[in-house]
């Protein structure tokens, strides 16, 4: 279907948590640039960074470079960094992500959460999953009421079908008009960013954004999986 809920619903922040930097934009992107038009108060967190010995401190500070200004460009209110360790979540423990997360959730008093999906191939996306849904419990005294997941190519569309769980949209936002500053938005992601046909190409984008939008009649849309919605 497609819904204005995702975009109208609540007058609190929205957030959009990210495993990585550009999971947000390649999930949201689109959304982000709506929620920004529409007068809504967007926040970006990204939950891990890249750490020696596995990755160079000066390519991460290069990523983290280009997310500022991919977000600055989308109109993020503020970008917020939790620093937990890139590829290695299932090492960490679970508590403190959930503590992580329910601090920023509570402290912003986000009405909509945009999480990644929960059958993500990548072992951080799927944790980042459940502490989205830990931090956002309803019964505490306030509490999000929207939920949605987001896909992020290059690791939704590398689930096993059958035996993890499928992304299947059942929310569709029409990104006709900001589906631009999206490609651009990514785009900035310089040393993130492949020639198609991978996944992390600005045509790849393209091509997903325009199957989505297709298949709700519009020119281009994001989908997403509506966990809850309070009304």
């Amino acid at each position: 279907m497609i819904t204005n809920d995702l975009l109208s619903a609540g007058a609190g922040p929205a957030l959009v948590i990210a495993p990585h930097p550009d999971d947000e934009v390649l999930g949201a992107g689109g959304t982000i640039a709506r929620l920004v038009d529409a007068g809504r108060e967007v926040h970006v967190v990204v939950v891990t960074r890249a750490k020696p010995p596995k990755f160079e401190d000066a390519q991460t500070e290069i990523t983290r470079a280009e997310a500022r200004r991919s977000h600055e460009f989308l109109g993020v209110t503020k970008t917020h960094w939790l620093d937990f360790t890139a590829a290695e979540l299932s090492e960490q423990p679970h508590s403190d992500l959930n503590a992580a997360l329910g601090t920023l959730v509570r402290d912003l008093g986000a009405d909509l959460i945009l999480a990644p999906h929960p059958g993500d191939i990548h072992m951080d996306h799927q944790l980042t999953f459940l502490s989205s849904l830990v931090a956002s419990r309803p019964h505490q005294d306030d509490y999000p009421a929207t939920i949605a997941a987001y896909e992020t190519l290059s690791e939704t569309n590398w689930n096993a079908p059958y035996l993890t769980p499928p992304f299947i949209p059942n929310v569709f936002v029409d990104i006709s008009d900001t589906l631009e500053r999206k490609l651009k938005a990514f785009a900035m992601f310089e040393s993130q960013a492949k020639p198609p046909p991978h996944e992390r190409s600005v045509e790849s984008i393209r091509a997903l954004a325009t199957l989505r939008g297709a298949t709700v009649h519009r020119h281009a849309a994001e989908g997403f999986v509506l966990v809850r919605t309070v009304v």
